[in-house]
This record gives structure tokens, sequence and C-alpha cells, in this order.
């Protein structure tokens, strides 16, 4: 029998739908770190591999921060010109922000996947959360990942730290409902508009986009978060589409009825103050990763791979 790791692979290829739509599979490694569990809360014990360039990882990456889990969880970064192989490490692809993978020594994010099941079928997608013990994969929903850094360190973080939490108790269903069509219509819906293979699928999915941006303009008007009067895990999620949506998806992935900087103030100063006024989020958005990324990766979007210097600037000053 031949195992999935010596079948060629085209991680390029995206699920289509027969209507010509895009439907984005289930994630496969489901575990969490938690107190008396497998994955127990330990310092330098996990490790995230990311992409500066994919929304889903900056997530992982903007909690990691603001949670200050730096001695917990190290970090690895691809190189951002992703081929049909995969994400490659710097040890192929030395790309300035790029690493190498110095834990598993794997040329591609492939090779990770592989390792921990040779027959593995899903998505060789980022984020991974690795744990160093047990030399395993904990969790490559960036969505659950985001939940477990916001808590599972709690006990052993500095008090204000602790403190912060960006899924609180009286606001989570008001923050699972937002979730829930940003998710559907904003984070994913740029995807279902932009790799859509027929003129319709094209046209629903960029029309829900619009829709549901319009719907986030009214809920930020006059306010500096989506949920309540703080910071939550809705604005992380609806942060990593809105600083890529000038740059990449206006024009790679056609959502073009408008920008968010000449089309929606409320979102616009939002996506501003948190850019400007909080590293978390600036310090862990690289431009460069990401334009590369979406127009020299995605060649069936882009065949000559020319890679657009604007917009300029990336992003407007507060």
């Amino acid at each position: 029998m031949v195992l999935a790791k010596d079948k060629e692979i085209d991680v390029t290829k995206f699920k289509i739908e027969e209507d010509g739509s895009f439907k984005r599979p289930e994630t496969v490694f489901r575990s969490f770190i938690e107190k008396g569990g497998i994955f127990e809360p330990e310092v330098d014990r996990y490790h995230l591999y990311v992409s500066l360039a994919c929304p889903w990882a900056n997530r992982t990456l903007i909690v990691r921060k603001l949670k200050g889990l730096e001695s917990f969880v190290t970090v690895t970064v691809v190189s951002p010109r992703m081929t049909k192989t995969g994400w490659p490490f710097a040890n192929v692809d030395e790309y300035p922000g790029a690493d190498v993978d110095t834990l598993n020594g794997s040329e591609y994010v492939k090779d990770i996947y592989f390792k921990v099941n040779p027959d593995y079928q899903g998505r060789f997608s980022v984020p991974i959360l690795w744990d160093k013990k047990t030399q395993t994969i904990v969790n490559n929903e960036s969505a659950e990942i985001i939940r477990m850094f916001n808590t599972a360190f709690n006990d052993v973080l500095p008090a204000d730290k602790a403190a912060l939490d960006l899924y609180p108790e009286p606001l989570r269903a008001e923050i699972d409902t937002v979730n829930d069509w940003v998710y559907k219509d904003i984070n994913n819906g740029v995807y279902r508009a932009g790799v859509a293979i027929t003129q319709p699928a094209y046209e629903a999915a960029v029309v829900d986009v619009f829709q549901a941006l319009d719907q986030a303009e009214k809920l930020l008007e006059g306010k500096d978060y989506l949920v309540g009067n703080t910071l939550t895990e809705a604005d992380v999620r609806l942060f990593v589409t809105a600083i890529r949506f000038d740059v990449v998806y206006f024009g790679h992935f056609k959502c073009n009825f408008r920008t968010i900087r000449d089309g929606y103030p409320a979102i616009h100063r939002w996506l501003r103050k948190l850019y400007w006024e909080n590293d978390a989020f600036k310090s862990t958005t690289n431009f460069d990763h990401i334009k590369v990324h979406y127009y020299w990766s995605h060649d069936f979007l882009n065949p000559h791979r020319i890679v657009p210097t604007g917009p300029i600037p990336h992003i407007r000053e507060l």
C-alpha cells in the first residue's frame, strides 16, 4: 500500500463544489492544552508553526502576544512562497523573515503532518500547535488555539496577563453570534469570492462579503470594539481579514465594491486603532509576507506572479 506521504501532492488546489463555489475542509487535530490533561500548560513545552501571511495563523500570534505567552509557546515562521509541495521553511526557501525548522528538521509543513501520521489525508495547513514533549500535533484549528491561549496558562501567568479575558462569560453568546457571520461571510467569504470558478458562485460570495462588512460597519459606529466595550476574540478574528482587505482581497480576490479605507469609516478607524495602539496587532502583521504569499503562490489567479507595489501606504496613520 502506498502511504499518503509517498504520493504526489498539490496543496494549491482548493476544494471546489459542483456549482463552482469554494468549501473549506474541516481541520483534523483537535486536542486541548488543559490542567490535568494529556497536554499540561508548561513553560517552553509548546510550539507554533505559522505563516505571517495566513490570517488564521495571524489570529494565534495576536493572542499569544496579548496573553504574554512568548516563554510558553515558541514560534517558527514559514516562507510566504507556498508551492504545490506546500509551505516551505527557510532551508528550502531562504525568504527574509522565514525560519528553519530546528525542532523537526522539516523542509515543508507537510513533513510535520506526515511525521505524526505517514498516511495523513487532510490539509497541510498552518497554524500548527506542536507539543515538544510528546512530539505530536496538539491542534491545527486556529479558533480553538486562541481559546486555549486565552485561558489554559492563566494559573502560571502574571496577574495582569491572566486577567485579560478575550472570551468573557457575560459576552460569550454575543461573541459567538458575531464570530459566526464574520467567519462565514468575511473571513471565509473573501476566499469564497476569490477562488470561485463560476460567475454565479463569485457573485453570490462577493455580495455576502459586502453585506457582512456593512453589518460590521454599523456595529462599530461610535465604538472601539465589536462586542461590549472591551477587546474580545471577535475583534481579533475580524482584524486578520480587515488588515488584508485593501492590500490583497480587494484586487486579488475581486472583492472590489469598495475598500475599507475609503468605504467603511468606522471599520477603518477601528482597524487603525488596533494596529497603531496595540503592538500585538502591529508586530504580528507583515505586509510583505501577506502580499507575496497571495500574489506569488496563487498562480492560478496571477500566473505571472507580479506582486503589486500598493496600496500606498499599506495602512494609513490614525
